[in-house]
């Protein structure tokens, strides 16, 4: 437990180092604006095309992450559309509820891949984000634009097409699949230069999610946090575990795929949740606190799946 936790403590030290900078203006507010502007349209999309372009991953890995990661984002959302419906909430809560239950924090999941597994571990959690994003991206904003009533006019609709069309992580996932199979061997210069951003983007990234949380609306209602916990950091991963059984992935493939099941929500949702006319603060507060939560629920999860294959 205590080397898990010390694999991992690194990851929410850099979140904390960030949040700490933001909030002290170190070295200025706009500095982190810009930061996040750089690590999405730059940083990890490198990272993404990088690794896609030269990893050879196994087809039955493939076939098998399908499966689990997809089947347990499945259920994270079946949970939070049921739970919201049942629970009466309205439509922007509900849609709130829905992000904090089945959006992931990548940036999380490939650090901790990497720092318990190495560089082998982090191949496969790039297949996992991978699998990840473009059904995250294609899946969340029809659902949100429906169960908040009247938030999305067409040209809205077609504002938030656009930006899923022209994603940076949508197509440096695309375009690293497509020259893998083109050019199997690396290319000067470009994979060079994808190489060292790729290389950059981690630790960066990181205290980019410190300094994105925030800590309004931390006294919103209990039950949709609740909810949202519970679907986010136990029905997301426990399906996952129970698929990995199933299609019989070894340790450190289930572990992986845990990684991103038990990982907090994104740091983004904070902002799509504005844009869609979702609860905002209660947005924020499910994010913070699903972050902090994970400092400890990561390392216990992970335990439990290492202690069940031995």
């Amino acid at each position: 437990m205590l080397s898990i936790w010390l694999s991992i403590a690194p990851i929410f030290g850099l979140i904390i180092l960030g949040h700490a900078l933001r909030r002290g203006s170190i070295p200025s507010t706009e500095f982190w604006d810009v930061v996040d502007k750089l690590v999405y349209w730059v940083l990890l999309p490198s990272l993404l095309f990088y690794k896609m372009s030269t990893a050879q991953f196994d087809p039955r890995l493939v076939g098998s992450y399908t499966v689990v990661i997809l089947g347990a984002f499945l259920a994270s959302v079946v949970f939070a559309l049921l739970s919201g419906r049942i629970a009466g909430f309205s439509g922007p809560v509900c849609s709130t509820l829905l992000q904090g239950c089945a959006r992931h924090n990548m940036f999380i999941s490939l650090a901790a891949a990497e720092r318990i597994y190495g560089l082998g571990g982090l191949e496969i959690a790039i297949l996992a984000a991978a699998l990840l994003i473009p059904v995250t991206n294609l899946t969340m904003v029809p659902l949100l634009i429906s169960l908040v009533s009247g938030a999305a006019t067409p040209g809205r609709f077609k504002a938030i097409v656009n930006d899923l069309v022209r994603n940076p992580l949508l197509l440096s996932v695309g375009l690293g699949i497509a020259v893998g199979i083109i050019w199997p061997a690396e290319i000067p210069v470009v994979h060079d230069m994808t190489r060292l951003l790729g290389g950059a983007a981690l630790p960066i990234v990181l205290l980019s999610v410190g300094a994105s949380l925030r800590l309004r609306g931390l006294s919103a209602s209990a039950a949709p946090i609740a909810l949202a916990v519970v679907g986010k950091l136990a029905v997301f991963p426990m399906a996952a575990v129970v698929l990995a059984h199933l299609v019989g992935l070894n340790e450190m493939e289930t572990v992986i795929a845990l990684l991103f099941a038990a990982a907090p929500t994104a740091t983004s949702s904070y902002t799509l949740a504005r844009q869609l006319g979702g609860d905002a603060p209660l947005m924020a507060a499910i994010m913070t606190l699903q972050t902090a939560a994970a400092f400890v629920t990561l390392p216990v999860t992970v335990l439990l799946v290492q202690l069940a294959f031995q």
